[in-house]
This record gives structure tokens, sequence and C-alpha cells, in this order.
């Protein structure tokens, strides 16, 4: 529908759009055809831009662009109700010469054109009609319609069969024009028939070669005749309906092809055990249509690897090995592109000059210099030359690496961090990819430090895959959609790790200082807080919802490992917190800071006493509900 040819004095066609109405329309790709597989979608390169076979529209319409090629105003049709009237003002579209008119501009009646049932604003305008032209003269019109109009299980062909090669048309008479009606097929000139031949009527004529082997891509198959005794000749296909037919065989032979290498394997492990032989009513050297032995007879095969084997002892070249099924596919290689980081002490260890000496302070001396600087007077050191560029990636430079708050990360970026090595990450706020940070984590196994407030628990999910033996701290405050579920799946162990190695006993097991402020914990949680991650010496817990008295007994209680070890606890903004967790609080012997502010259940009063008798000493208050104890 989409071509552009025009016939003698044709107009230019009009690309029709969807209707959004028929069968065709409303249904999903089917995912297996030729065009399918193409689309990125689907896991192709997306080159042929081409719609589902099956999602190709039966009525296409006129686009909204199209107007009269007489008056260039749009159709009308909507503006008026009876049926004479609403086709006046319609747009039709002729199949011959493809110009869109108004019937109504063309003065002349709706009986002296043939209008075309099948595909809307679509006829033979009269003025084709009157002066004979028909659909041959300027190709394949836009009224012409697929035959099997995207319909699965069409037919391919009359008569022709499909092999293991692309198909050949049938050869078509050539004849100037066509026959006249009620002239038999028996009078038309010709070689003499096969039957007349045996009969002895006329001597058989030789058998001419046909160039390039064409029966060997057809099957035997009755061929059709020509035309019929009773009615007139059937008319040859047009070139463009020839195209069709054979783009849509060789897509369909496309989709046939791994169906038979898969099968080719175990077709020929199955010919080598068993053993297959010609049928009785053949030739021993013969096959049907004068054909080699077909795939895995006894005569030679061959392999997937495309070598051919030969029956021991038959004089021909030594057996292909291996001779049974192909090995199973590699897996998928993962990307190859490491960014690694610099040498610890990177050449030259001086700076040299342009006179050809070197400069008196060697690199350890420059180092000490570069440490004074931020990261703003770092990168402009390193434009000065390539020797200082090299010593500014010193991971000894680079402690902390702060890119919150950026709305997406480039790979420069990402290799910028990955080559200096830093020890503390700041990603909250980003939209970093999950992808992204697990290739991040994967390079960085000296991280002591990560932010990642504000991200989206689908990209903080790679934690649950990215080793991390060096990390201390770990803030996922404000994460959204984090629950139960999810935070079992951070703490728990792999499952496919092995007894005895470190990671079996918890991804956070050396964790220092864990920031959870936000999330909708419960106590199920913190029990597998406290069995994953017993080195908790900082825990904040702010604006926890779920958090109240049974979560404080949990964290005080005498099997609890934080008894010991919580030097600093944030209970801020947790409004289910009374007045009688507060005497829990003195089971902590190390607790140094401890923040109740925003908690509406809790009294001053109740507080002030706390901070009066506390832990092993008093506390002050700087603020109300802040407890802070002097180390």
């Amino acid at each position: 529908m989409s071509s552009s040819s025009r016939g003698p004095g044709a107009g230019a066609r009009r690309r029709r759009t969807r209707c959004r109405r028929c069968r065709a329309c409303v249904r999903t790709e089917c995912g297996d055809c030729h065009f399918c597989r193409d689309m990125k979608k689907f896991g192709g390169p997306g080159r042929m831009k081409q719609s589902c076979l099956l999602r190709q529209c039966t009525a296409p319409v006129l686009p909204h662009t199209a107007v009269c090629l007489l008056c260039g105003e749009a159709g009308k049709e909507d503006t008026v109700e009876g049926e004479e009237e609403k086709f006046a003002l319609s747009l039709m579209e002729c199949t011959i010469c493809n110009e869109i008119v108004h019937p109504g501009c063309l003065k002349m009646g709706k009986a002296e054109g043939v209008i075309n049932a099948e595909i809307p604003n679509c006829w033979e305008c009269p003025r084709c009609t009157q002066e004979g032209r028909t659909s041959k003269d300027s190709g394949e019109g836009p009224g012409r319609r697929r035959a099997d109009n995207g319909e699965e299980g069409a037919s391919l062909g009359s008569g022709w069969k499909l092999t293991e090669e692309p198909p050949l048309l049938p050869p078509q008479p050539r004849r100037k024009g066509p026959l006249p009606a009620g002239t038999p097929s028996e009078d038309m000139p010709g070689p003499p028939k096969r039957k007349e031949r045996e009969a002895g009527n006329e001597p058989p004529t030789p058998r001419k070669k046909v160039k390039g082997g064409r029966e060997r891509h057809l099957k035997k198959k009755p061929k059709p005749p020509l035309a019929s005794a009773e009615g007139p000749a059937a008319p040859a296909p047009s070139p463009q309906r020839e195209k069709l037919e054979r783009f849509k065989r060789m897509c369909q032979l496309l989709e046939r092809v791994p169906d038979t290498s898969s099968s080719s394997s175990d077709s020929d492990s199955d010919s080598d055990s068993s053993g297959t032989s010609l049928s009785e009513d053949e030739a021993p050297g013969e096959a049907r249509n004068g054909r080699r032995p077909a795939r895995g007879s006894s005569g030679e095969k061959e392999n997937r690897g495309g070598r051919r084997a030969v029956r021991p002892g038959s004089g021909g070249p030594l057996l292909s090995w291996p001779l049974g099924p192909a090995p199973p596919p590699r897996p998928p290689q993962l990307e190859r592109h490491v960014v690694r980081p610099p040498p610890r002490s990177p050449e030259p260890d001086t700076l040299p000059l342009a006179a050809g000496s070197d400069h008196p302070l060697p690199r350890a001396a420059w180092l000490r210099v570069f440490q004074h600087l931020g990261p703003r007077e770092l990168c402009v050191c390193m434009r000065v030359c390539r020797t200082w560029s090299r010593w500014c990636y010193d991971k000894r430079l680079w402690p902390r690496m702060d890119l919150s708050r950026r709305k997406s990360l480039t790979p420069p970026m990402l290799s910028g961090v990955v080559r200096r090595q830093p020890r503390a990450l700041d990603l909250s706020w980003t939209g970093v990819s999950k992808k992204q940070l697990m290739w991040l984590l994967n390079r960085l196994q000296g991280l002591q430090e990560l932010v990642l407030s504000g991200c989206s628990w689908l990209s903080v999910s790679a934690l649950g895959s990215a080793p991390l033996p060096a990390l201390r701290l770990l803030d996922l405050r404000w994460i959204e959609d984090v629950k139960d579920s999810q935070l079992r799946e951070l703490l728990l162990p792999p499952p496919d790790t092995k007894p005895g190695q470190t990671e079996s006993r918890g991804r956070l097991q050396g964790v220092a200082e864990l920031r959870l402020a936000g999330l909708e914990l419960t106590d199920a949680s913190l029990r597998l807080l406290l069995r994953h991650a017993p080195q908790l010496s900082a825990l904040d817990l702010s604006h926890c919802a779920h958090v109240g008295d049974p979560s404080v007994h949990l964290l005080t209680a005498p099997t609890s490992p934080l008894r010991e070890t919580l030097v600093h606890l944030n209970l801020a903004g947790c409004h289910r917190l009374t007045d009688h967790c507060l005497p829990l609080f003195r089971r902590c012997p190390r607790l140094r800071r401890l923040d109740l502010r925003s908690c509406r259940q809790l009294s001053p009063e109740a507080c002030a006493r706390l901070a009066a008798a506390g832990p092993p000493g008093p506390f002050r208050c700087p603020e109300e509900k802040l407890l802070l104890k002097d180390s």
C-alpha cells in the first residue's frame, strides 16, 4: 500500500493508514513472523521497520491530510444526512489512476463508476471506466487486497510445495493478447501430449535439459490447466503480485529454517542407528524427482558443520569428526569492556620540563600539595600536562566522590569513578540504574561508605548480587517501596554460596552504620537485622511508622547483639513510642547519642528523668528530647 507507482496520467499515490477497527488492527503481534523477529522488542535489530504479518490492516483508510484533486477540500460527508449527498461529498480514490476526488466534483453519477466494496473510499472512477482502462495498465492499485489478508495459514501458491531451497515460480505462457471467450485449450499450438506420444501418433521429442536444475526445486504436483474448455483462460498474475508471493514464500521459508536445522542432528542420529533405505519402487541410485538420496540415508549425509561423511570402505575421503550431534550452544558473552584502576605508582616519578630536564620536586611531594586541593582544582590540574593528569588519578586524592542529585550518570562518569577508587561514594537522589550500580560495585572492592538515599529499589536491589567486603556505612534512607520482603533479600546470605565463605553469614556482617530512615520496617525486619548485622554501632530508624515500644524491646533484649555495641540511635519521628520504653535504654551501656525528637507520645519530663539517670552516667540535653553524652 505504500508504493508510488503511476500509470499514464495517474495522480500521486497516498499512503493509507490503519482503520483501527478490523480484526488485524486490534490484535497483538504474533512474535514469530519474520517482521516480529526483526523488531527490537523481540530481540531483533529493528532494521525492516515493518508491522507484523498478522496485523496488516484489511481495510486501510485514507489519511486525514487527503484532499480533493479538483476543489482542494477534504471529505464533507459528515455534514449531510442523505446517502446520495454523503457519497457526493466523500473522498474516493481510484484504483487505476490513483486520483482522489469528490464524486460530486466530476459531475457524474454514482452508476458510472465501479465502487470497491472491500476497501473504504475506493472505486474505479467514471473517467477510467469510460476510457476502458483497467488496473493492469497502471499496476496494482490501492483497492487490491492481499489474498491472505494477514490471516494465518495462507496458501503459498497453487499446486506448488516448498522444499529446502527457495522455490521458483511455474513458467507462465506468453501470449500477446487474451484468448477469446469459448476457445478450447486443445486448439493452442504446442508440443504433443504424453498420451499421444505413447499411442504412437507422433514420435517422442527429445527432452531438453533445464538450465540451473529447476526440477530440483519443485515437487511433482499436477499442473493446473491453462484454460478450461467451457470458459476463458485465467489472466496471468501481475509482476507485483508475483513479487509479493515470492517474498511471502521466502519469509515462511526463513521461519522454517530453525526447525529443520535443530532437528537435523536428531534425524542424522536416528538414521545412523536404525538405517534408512530407499523405497522398493525406486532404483538404488535414484530418488524421487531425480534427486540424490536425502540427508540421513545410507549413501551419504552431511553434519552441521557442512563436512561430508562417506561410508567406510568406499574409497572416499576420511570420516569427518565428530559424527554425533553438535555441542550445545555457548552461553551469552558478557560485556568485555573492563575499566581497571591505574597502577599504584604510575610512571614517570618526576615531572619532565620543556627544556629536557626534570623538576626538582618528586612525585610524592607533588601529591602532598595536591591533597590540599578540592575536586574542582584537581580537575584543573589534570589539564596542565599528561604527567599531572596521571598523578591526579591517585586514589589518595579522592577519598570521597559526590555525584548526588544528578538526573543521569553517563559512562565517562562511571569510568572516572572506577579509575579514582574512592572510599566513599554518594549516589543519593540520582537516576542510577541497576546495571550501572552493579557495574560500579563489582569494580570498587575497597568501597567503605555507600549512600543511596532517595534512589529506587529497582536499582538498589543490585546490592543483593554484588560483593562488598569492605563496606562499613550503608545509607538507604527514603527509598520507595521497601518492605520486609525486599530487606530480607538484602540481609539474607546468597543462596548459592558454599559453606565456610564470608558471604554465607550475610552481606552486611561488617557494616557498622546503617541508615534506614523513612522505610516501612516491622519487627520481623528488626529480627533479621539483629541476626545478620551484629556489629552495628549506629542505627537510624527515624520516621519509620511501624517502630514502637516492642521494637525497642527487641533492640535492648538480653539476646540482642546490639545491646553491647550500639552507640548512636536515632528514633526521631517514631510516633508509636511512649514513655514506657524509656527505661529500656538503660540496658545499653555504650549509648552516647539518643534522638527522640518529634515523638508525639513522649513527654519532655520522662526524657529529662532518663537524661538525669542515664545508663552508667547522665546525659545532657542541648535540645528537647535529644540526649547526648560526652565520651
